[in-house]
């Protein structure tokens, strides 16, 4: 599968530390290194023939439909598409118009992630978001309308403008809107973002992980009711709508990342990344050369990210495949670790895979760190 980063915005989201520009100056160029990169890593993904195709960001939607087109043009030169590939593309609610959809519809593009974040106007000026709450849901009527039934929205959790009961009628809006897949999360706090500045002066209240935690439950709880299937931490979904993609991450699979700051996975040992510089990331492409560094990763690296990856997720992390790719020694503090844990009912284990209850599933991060091989 394939990653492509566009790394432009239109606006800076007060809590947002991914890698972009708001400036457009350099898009033709970005989008020429880009195609070197695809040419220049086409053998590197063992398996030629993808299955998913993943426009990220960044705001994908800030481009035009022929420049998504040319992108997944280029992709075809050098691996071949699945016949039921999942091609999807991130959106912001105030990119998705008629005009734009009714283009798109024409592409192979056929899921659509929006990043609606709320349904509500102070939750959205204090995230500093593009669109307004009414964009956020005529975006999704007029993507159905245009004939895009897999459709998943981002949903922001926990902010300080928000409580419980407004959560509720975010959540309410949903539904009446028949979305497919919800990615949700905590509204967090990332070094060096305009949000971290404004609680630091103290002109916007911390979150409170006591409400993010009650709020996280009340969302499972409710998306279960409503017939959704709570498959990773963060991520629910309608039977026959997991994203392909991510779903494909979480099960340690390889992927080639494409564009600034693109991360890349070759299923084993090595992971690389891209230069988090839109210049230097042009600049080495024209000179036909890739961007990146790359790091071999330990067996106590690979342990780790397994059990990190693996107790996200509905699936666990399956004990034969680690009996069978580690040492003894490497097992031994995780054995009496998760035994403790087992007696306090933090961990189960199913089938030979070793899971995280749902009840605490607010707290895989910590629990899966206690399991680390350091």
């Amino acid at each position: 599968m394939i990653y492509i980063h566009i790394p432009f915005c239109k606006q800076k989201c007060s809590y947002c530390n991914f890698h972009f520009s708001t400036s457009l100056n350099f898009k033709d160029e970005m989008l020429s290194a880009m195609k070197t990169e695809l040419l220049l890593r086409k053998d590197e993904l063992q398996n030629r023939t993808l299955k998913s195709l993943y426009f990220g960001g960044g705001t994908p939607s800030i481009l035009s439909v022929d420049e998504i087109n040319s992108l997944i043009d280029e992709a075809l030169r050098y691996f071949s598409f699945e016949k039921d590939i999942e091609i999807t593309l991130e959106a912001n609610p105030d990119d998705l118009d008629k005009n734009f959809l009714k283009q798109l519809a024409g592409t192979p593009v056929n899921r659509l992630s929006i990043g609606t974040q709320s349904f509500f106007e102070e939750d959205l000026k204090l995230m500093n978001r593009a669109h307004t709450a009414s964009e956020a849901e005529g975006s999704i009527k007029r993507a159905q309308d245009f004939g895009f039934e897999n459709l998943s929205i981002d949903l922001i959790y926990g902010s300080p403008t928000s409580n419980l009961e407004i959560w509720k009628e975010n959540l309410n809006k949903t539904m009446a809107l028949e979305v497919p897949h919800i990615s949700s999360y905590a509204l967090t706090v990332e070094p060096k973002t305009a949000l971290e500045n404004w609680i630091s002066k103290g002109k916007v209240k911390s979150p409170k992980e006591e409400e993010q935690n009650r709020e996280f439950y009340y969302l499972s709880d409710f998306l279960k009711d409503n017939g959704f299937e709570h498959y990773e931490v963060s991520n629910f979904a309608k039977p026959g709508f997991y994203s392909r993609h991510n779903s494909s991450y979480w099960k340690y699979q390889e992927y080639l990342g494409i564009g600034p700051s693109a991360h890349s996975y070759n299923g084993f040992d090595v992971r690389s990344w891209n230069v988090a510089n839109n210049q230097q990331y042009i600049k080495k492409l024209n000179d036909k050369l890739l961007a990146k560094e790359e790091e071999i990763l330990s067996n106590e690296d690979q342990f780790n990210e397994m059990i990190m990856i693996g107790l996200r997720t509905i699936w666990g992390v399956d004990l034969m495949s680690l009996k069978n790719k580690f040492s003894e020694r490497l097992l031994e503090h995780f054995q009496t670790e998760i035994k403790t844990k087992i007696e306090e009912g933090i961990l189960i284990i199913e089938n030979d895979h070793l899971k995280i209850p749902e009840k605490h599933w607010f707290m895989a991060d910590g629990i899966a760190s206690d399991l680390f091989i350091v």
